[in-house]
């Protein structure tokens, strides 16, 4: 590529204003792009190593509260306002509807049951006794390789290695946890670390430090089986009084609404059978700062409701795949922090306490927009509030 295609960079100081108006520039000579509201911005720049390459300025998203929702968990205890990025007109009015139900009910209650992140390294071998063979040797040395993974990391820990034969391959899967940190570079540098001592250790292996088994980025049913990030539960009883006054809809036409979905989900393929995870758990992604690419395996899970005798119903959230952090990574960014504090959720000691407000937050959202399907309002509110025309 010729020189005057290169983007500018500066080796030394990349990050400066005076670089950042550089590539503006060079951009808008490019493309004929104006970028006057992109340059406009509030933070300080050294902050950024670390977290964005060849920098040029801010993307400005609103920003809406949703709330307060009330939650009864083991970490997240009492009443949360809830900050939503999104560019959809009428989701964080719905979120709050939600959350209303919930609050008129008592409080949604919230559980992390467990917590993993996952490196798989791929094991060859010349044939599937000697993988096997391995297999073994794996399950008998598991101190010694835990040892090794655990020398790169003070929060890292390597609980359990899983196995898979394929040919004369063996998948391993090890399974870390890793504090308040989503974790991926972490866990990836111990089980390389792992995997070196391994084939030190062990004459002939070779192997490829991601088989694809972990799943990175990407759905999969593994994930929903084997949690991947926090496995959160969020349930509520909803009252049918309440329900009526609020949505205006009976327990039992929600319960079997629900039914008929569950079967539309299943026949899609679908990776969660409720009306929309992937909308409050993005939202709040951006807003916090966290990786948006991981809303790919966070939004996987599954609604379930029971029909009580006296028609309440039993409805809940459970999300086995929630990645989050609450230190290091984008949580720091200047806004993003201040999005987290909302919340009470920056800083080491907060990641259990920020899963359970995102899972009690999706449970608000697909109580609201289920019955807003059934209601007959889920158009009529998108047509009052969505529309922004240009």
């Amino acid at each position: 590529m010729s020189s005057d295609k290169n983007i500018p960079r500066d080796k030394t100081n990349d990050y400066s204003i005076e670089w950042a108006e550089k590539r503006r520039q060079f951009i808008k000579e490019k493309t004929g792009a104006n970028l006057e509201h992109t340059g406009q911005f509030s933070i300080d720049t050294s902050v950024l190593p670390g977290n964005i390459e060849n920098f040029i300025g801010i993307v400005q998203m609103p920003v809406g509260i949703a709330g307060p929702v009330k939650i009864n968990g083991e970490n997240a205890v009492g009443d949360f306002y809830v900050p939503l990025a999104t560019t959809e007109g009428t989701l964080v009015a719905s979120y709050s509807r939600g959350m209303r139900v919930i609050n008129e009910c008592g409080g949604v209650t919230t559980t992390v049951v467990e917590q993993y992140m996952q490196r798989a390294p791929a094991f060859i071998f010349e044939n599937a006794r000697d993988a096997r063979k391995f297999g073994q040797w794996v399950k008998d040395n598991f101190n010694a390789i835990k040892e090794a993974a655990e020398t790169t990391t003070r929060v890292g820990k390597l609980i359990h290695i899983q196995q898979w034969s394929v040919a004369k391959t063996l998948y391993l899967r090890f399974n870390f946890t890793t504090g308040d940190a989503a974790g991926q570079n972490m866990v990836g540098k111990a089980t390389l670390m792992a995997c070196e001592w391994i084939r030190g250790a062990y004459p002939g292996s070779r192997y490829l430090l991601s088989g694809n088994m972990d799943t990175d980025k990407k759905h999969s049913h593994l994930n929903v089986l084997h949690t991947r990030g926090r496995r959160v539960i969020a349930e509520l009883i909803i009252k049918k009084e309440v329900l009526k006054a609020i949505m205006k809809v009976d327990t039992r036409v929600l319960a079997k609404a629900t039914v008929l979905a569950n079967t539309g989900a299943m026949l899609a393929g679908a990776a969660y059978n409720g009306p929309h995870s992937a909308n409050g758990i993005a939202s709040i992604f951006i807003a916090t700062g966290q990786d948006e690419a991981n809303v790919v395996e966070s939004h996987a899970g599954l609604l379930s409701i029971d029909l009580l005798d006296n028609d309440d119903l039993y409805m809940a959230v459970t999300l086995p795949s929630l990645i989050v952090a609450t230190y290091g990574g984008g949580t720091g960014l200047p806004t993003q922090r201040e999005c987290l504090e909302i919340m009470d959720c920056y800083g080491k000691g907060k990641a259990n306490k920020f899963a359970e407000i995102v899972a009690a937050t999706v449970l608000a959202g697909d109580i609201s927009l289920g019955c807003a399907v059934i209601a007959g309002d889920w158009v009529s509110s998108h047509d009052k509030m969505g529309r922004n025309r240009p």
